[in-house]
C-alpha cells in the first residue's frame, strides 16, 4: 500500500530543548519525563492530538472555501482515508504525543447509507489497529459524529423522527465496538445538536427522555461488549443549536440524576464551552470533581470577541494554572486526558503550522503542571481555604450539618447570641500567589 507521508517529511521529530532554546519547533517545557509531584509530565497531561480538526477540517468557514490544501484533501473515497491515516500517525510520532482521538466519520471513506458506513468503518479498523501497533499511540477516546449529517439537523437521539435516533444507534453501536478493539481508554458522547432552536417546533420533555433512553441503551450495550472505559458526556451551551441539553456540568449532572446515570457517565470538559456557558474553565473543573463526575479535558480556548467556539490553542497560563491546580489538588486523570480540540487558524496553511499549534499549546500545559505543583507545595492556597472553613469543624458546624433542625438553629443562635463576623477573602493577595508561581 502507498505510504502518504510526504506532507511532513522535512520537519525532525519534536524534542525538548529546555526554555532557552531558539528552536520554534522544539519544546521549551514539555519535558515529558520531567517528575513532577511523583508522576512523568506526560502522565500527568496524557496528551491527545484530535483527528477531526488536525486532518479533516481544510480551512473552510461560513464565508469562504478551504485554504490548507493538504495533499489528501485533493484526494477521494478510500485513497483520501488512507492518505490522512498516514499523515495522521506520521504527526502523531513526529510531535511525540502518546494519544488521539476520533469521530467514526474522521477516518472513513464518506458513506452516503448507513450501511455503507458500517462497511467503511470495518475497512479502516484494520488499518489503524495496524497503525496504532506499528507506532505505540494509544486511543484516548472515540465518538460518533451525530451532528454533520442532515439527517441529524433536528438532533440525533432527540429528533422529532425516530429514524434519525435507529440510525444514531448504528453508529454509535459500531463506534463503541471500534473503540473497544482498539482499547480506547472512554468513550465520548458530543451532542452537537441534542437541543432546540425554538420552542415553537419543540416539546422539551419528550427529547429530554429520547436522550435518557438513549443514553441509558449506550451504558447497557457498553457493559454488553465488556467495555471497561469511561463513558463521558461533554457539555456545550449553544451552537450549532441556540440551546443545548448538555449546557455545563452542573446541567449535565442534572440529567444523569434524573435518569439513574450518575454513576455511569462522567464529563469530558471543553474549555471554550465553559466560557461560552459563562463559566471559567476552573469553575467547571472543580464543579465536576465537586459532583464526582470528572472525566477529561478538551484543551482549547476561545476569543473574548466572537461569540461562538473557536477552538484555539488554549495559552492563557492564569487559566491554565488555575486548572491544572484543580486537577491535581484532586487526584489527577484517571482514564482521561488534555485533548487538543483546537485547530491552527485559516491563515495557517503551512505544515509546520500544525506543529507549532500543538507545540505551544504543550508548553503552557507543562507550564501549568509546574505552576499549579508548586501552589500545592507551598500549601498557602489550600491552608488559608482550611482556615476559611474551620468554623465547620467546630462543635457548632457539626452540629448545623447533622443534627439540628431550622428552628433549633434558630433558637440556638437566639438563646447563645450568635452573631457572624466578617472576615477578608483575601482574593487579591490569592491572586497575587498564583501569578508569582507562573515562570
Amino acid at each position: 500500500m502507498t505510504q502518504h507521508t510526504d506532507y511532513f517529511a522535512s520537519i525532525k521529530p519534536i524534542r525538548f530543548e529546555g526554555p532557552d532554546t531558539e528552536n520554534p519547533l522544539a519544546f521549551r517545557w514539555y519535558d515529558k519525563d520531567r517528575v513532577i509531584m511523583g508522576k512523568r509530565l506526560e502522565d500527568h497531561l496524557r496528551p491527545a492530538v484530535c483527528y477531526w480538526h488536525s486532518f479533516c477540517w481544510n480551512g473552510f468557514d461560513v464565508f469562504g472555501d478551504g485554504t490548507f490544501n493538504r495533499p489528501w484533501h485533493s484526494l477521494s473515497g478510500q485513497e483520501m482515508a488512507d492518505a490522512k491515516l498516514d499523515a495522521a500517525f506520521d504527526f502523531f510520532v513526529k510531535l511525540g504525543v502518546p494519544y488521539f482521538t476520533f469521530h467514526d466519520v474522521d477516518v472513513i471513506a464518506p458513506a452516503t447509507t448507513m450501511k455503507e458506513h458500517v462497511e467503511n468503518l470495518a475497512v479502516m479498523a484494520d488499518k489503524i489497529e495496524a497503525k496504532m501497533a506499528q507506532t505505540g499511540v494509544k486511543l484516548l477516546w472515540g465518538t460518533a459524529n451525530l451532528f454533520s449529517n442532515p439527517r441529524y439537523m433536528g438532533g440525533a437521539s432527540t429528533n422529532p423522527d425516530p429514524e434519525a435516533f435507529a440510525c444514531a444507534a448504528v453508529q454509535v453501536r459500531h463506534a463503541m465496538d471500534l473503540t473497544l478493539r482498539l482499547k480506547g481508554q472512554n468513550y465520548v458522547f458530543w451532542g452537537g445538536r441534542e437541543g432546540y432552536d425554538t420552542l415553537l417546533n419543540t416539546q422539551i420533555g419528550r427529547e429530554l427522555d429520547q436522550l435518557g433512553r438513549f443514553l441509558a441503551l449506550a451504558v447497557d450495550y457498553k457493559h454488553k461488549i465488556g467495555f471497561k472505559g469511561t463513558m463521558l458526556i461533554e457539555p456545550k451551551p449553544h451552537e450549532p443549536t441556540k440551546h443545548q441539553y448538555d449546557r455545563d456540568v452542573s446541567t449535565v449532572y442534572g440529567f444523569l440524576k434524573r435518569y439513574g446515570l450518575e454513576n455511569e457517565v462522567k464529563v469530558n470538559v471543553e474549555t471554550n464551552h465553559a466560557t461560552l456557558a459563562g463559566h471559567s474553565m476552573d469553575h467547571e473543573i472543580a464543579t465536576a470533581f465537586a459532583l464526582g463526575i470528572f472525566g477529561s479535558v478538551d484543551a482549547n480556548r476561545g476569543d473574548p470577541q466572537n461569540g461562538w467556539d473557536t477552538d484555539q490553542f488554549w495559552n492563557d497560563p492564569l487559566e491554565i494554572t488555575r486548572t491544572m491546580y484543580h486537577i491535581l489538588k484532586n487526584g489527577g486523570f484517571t482514564t482521561g486526558g488534555m485533548n487538543f480540540d483546537a485547530k491552527v487558524r485559516r491563515q495557517s496553511i503551512d505544515a509546520e503550522d500544525l506543529f507549532h499549534g500543538h507545540i505551544g499549546a504543550l508548553d503552557a500545559l507543562a507550564r501549568g503542571v509546574i505552576a499549579a505543583a508548586s501552589l500545592i507545595e507551598d500549601g498557602r492556597l489550600d491552608a488559608f481555604a482550611e482556615e476559611r472553613y474551620a468554623g465547620w469543624k467546630s462543635e457548632l458546624g457539626r452540629w448545623i450539618m447533622n443534627e439540628s433542625g431550622l428552628d433549633e438553629i434558630a433558637e440556638r443562635a437566639l438563646r447563645e447570641g450568635v452573631e457572624a463576623k466578617p472576615k477578608s477573602g483575601r482574593q487579591e493577595y490569592l491572586e497575587n500567589l498564583l501569578s508569582a508561581a507562573i515562570r
